[in-house]
C-alpha cells in the first residue's frame, strides 16, 4: 500500500490510479499486463488524453509497438479493435535490456567475464624506467 502512494515507477501513484479511474475509460491491456485508458471528454486540445498504467516498472520500452502507436495518436483506434498487421520477418517485441542481466555484452566486455584480445598493431607500451 505505501509503494502505491509513495512510488511512481512501481506502476502508478494511489493518486493518479484515482484520477484515472475517475476521468478515464478502460480500453484495453497488452501482453505484459499495461492497462491503457483514455478520458471520457476531449481536453482543451481537442482530444482525448491517453494513459499507460505499467505493469510493475514504468519503463516506456515495455509498451508493444501497436500500443505505442495508439497512445502517441499514430492510429486511432486501439489495438483491441484495429490489430496492427504483423509481417512474417517481424520478431516479437522486446523491452530494453539495458542495465539488466539480460542486457548485450559483446565479446571481451568486462561484465562479460572474458579477456580483451591482445593488440596486434606495432603499440610498445612505455614504463617510466625507460629513456626515449
Amino acid at each position: 500500500m505505501l509503494k502505491a502512494i509513495f512510488t511512481w515507477w512501481n506502476g502508478a501513484t494511489l493518486g493518479s490510479l484515482l484520477d484515472i479511474y475517475r476521468r478515464g475509460v478502460f480500453v484495453g491491456a497488452d501482453e505484459a499486463g499495461n492497462r491503457y485508458f483514455e478520458e471520457r471528454r476531449p481536453s482543451l486540445e481537442g482530444r482525448k488524453r491517453r494513459y499507460v498504467i505499467y505493469d510493475g516498472v514504468s519503463e516506456a520500452s515495455r509498451v508493444p509497438p501497436d500500443w505505442h502507436a495508439w497512445v502517441h495518436y499514430t492510429s486511432d483506434a486501439p489495438p483491441t479493435l484495429e490489430p496492427l498487421k504483423r509481417q512474417k520477418w517481424e520478431r516479437p517485441h522486446l523491452p530494453n535490456m539495458t542495465g539488466t542481466i539480460y542486457a548485450y555484452r559483446p565479446k571481451g566486455s568486462l561484465f562479460r567475464g572474458g579477456e580483451r584480445a591482445r593488440a596486434t598493431s606495432d603499440y610498445e607500451a612505455w614504463s617510466p624506467g625507460e629513456k626515449p
